[in-house]
C-alpha cells in the first residue's frame, strides 16, 4: 500500500445531490479495491486561475489516501472519462 494524495476539480454547476454522489464513487472505488481514505477535505467552491472549458470556478476535494500501487491507473481512468471532473491530479506521497 503506497501513500496518496489526489486533488480533484469539479464543476461547480453540479447539484449538490450528484457532486455527493461523485466524490462517494471515487471514495468507493479507492475502498473497493483495499484502499484506505486517511482524510478527505471539501475546499469547497474556488475561483479559477484561468478559465476551463469557459468556467471561472471550480469546487476542489482533497483526498489523501493508501492504495496497491498498481490501482492508481485505473483511478486517473476513471477521473479522466468522468465529464463532471474538470481537472485532476494524483502524486505519491511520502511515508
Amino acid at each position: 500500500m503506497n501513500p496518496y494524495e489526489a486533488m480533484i476539480i469539479i464543476k461547480p454547476d453540479l447539484a449538490d445531490e450528484v457532486r455527493v454522489a461523485l466524490v462517494e464513487k471515487f471514495s468507493n472505488l479507492i475502498t473497493g479495491v483495499g484502499g484506505v481514505i486517511e482524510k478527505l477535505d471539501e475546499w469547497g467552491k474556488r475561483r479559477l486561475e484561468y478559465p476551463i472549458e469557459f468556467l471561472t470556478a471550480g469546487y476542489y476535494v482533497l483526498i489523501n489516501f493508501s492504495a496497491p500501487g498498481d490501482f492508481i491507473h485505473e483511478f486517473e481512468r476513471n477521473l479522466r472519462i468522468n465529464e463532471n471532473i474538470m481537472r485532476f491530479m494524483v502524486i505519491r506521497t511520502d511515508e
